[in-house]
């Protein structure tokens, strides 16, 4: 079996991921930064209306992976939060300046929330480490449950000859989760390709605005380019995921 996570930047979005299957939302906002923090509001709401596991990712700012101690202060308070409202997990991941795994922080983050029963899933700052081989032997050791991962490339399918030698580095004593750039064509390919057990997407379809009114005459910070539309996670897109990597399977 290969559990699908959707990585949603709304209610919305981890309702539609709930809706077609998937096994785990891991929520977040800001997907043009590469994701950042939900709001309190959003992970209280999640909780109430999912029923799959809710992860929350624990990321203060876009760019780099390498933290401030306000920053940092901010990430702790932020899995407090987490583990009060009784969410599953979190998603995290903290790089020293040199492109290694910062040992001492994120051991703080993963005991903060496996000592309440959570889970924690080291997220693609592993992307961005100097020495992938160290950097898996750090994370098992820190005691997190996966590694979310594209194989250092900007998408899984281009780095999906490293995910294969970390499936196999790995032998069982993490999971290797691969994701960016998940879709209903590839995603069968790159299961078989790897040998992965989880993937990850953001599945998503453009929402146009139920407005009537439209100022066609500006530009309010559209990374698509349309005031007056959104992306959300498209659940018919999570359920054709889901059965074209089972179908390639049971061949």
């Amino acid at each position: 079996m290969v559990a699908l996570e959707v990585c949603a930047n709304s209610i919305t979005s981890a309702l539609a991921a709930q809706e077609g299957g998937a096994v785990r939302v891991e929520l977040c906002d800001n997907l043009y930064a590469g994701g950042t923090t939900p709001s309190p509001g959003q992970i209280t709401v999640a909780r109430k209306l999912l029923n799959i596991k809710l992860y929350i990712l624990i990321r203060p700012r876009g760019a780099d992976f390498l933290y401030d101690d306000i920053e940092f202060e901010t990430m702790i308070t932020d899995v407090q939060y987490c583990i009060n409202a009784g969410c599953d997990g979190i998603v995290t991941g903290i790089l020293k300046a040199d492109g290694t795994v910062d040992k001492e922080r994120n051991r703080t983050l993963v005991q903060m929330a496996t000592k309440a029963g959570l889970g924690a899933t080291f997220h693609r700052a592993f992307d961005m480490c100097a020495d992938y081989s160290q950097a898996l032997e750090d994370i098992i050791e820190l005691g997190f449950e996966r590694i979310l991962t594209s194989g250092g490339k900007s998408t899984a399918v281009e780095g999906s000859r490293t995910i294969a030698e970390l499936v196999k580095q790995a032998n069982g004593r993490i999971s290797i989760m691969a994701g960016s750039g998940l879709t209903e064509i590839n995603a069968a390919d790159l299961v078989l390709f790897t040998g992965v057990h989880e993937i990850h997407g953001t599945l998503q379809s453009r929402v146009q605005s139920k407005m009537q009114y439209a100022n066609d005459h500006i530009i309010m910070g559209s990374t698509i380019g349309d005031e007056y539309a959104i992306e959300v996670t498209d659940a018919e897109r999570v359920r054709s995921v889901i059965a074209k990597v089972n179908e390639a399977l049971n061949r």
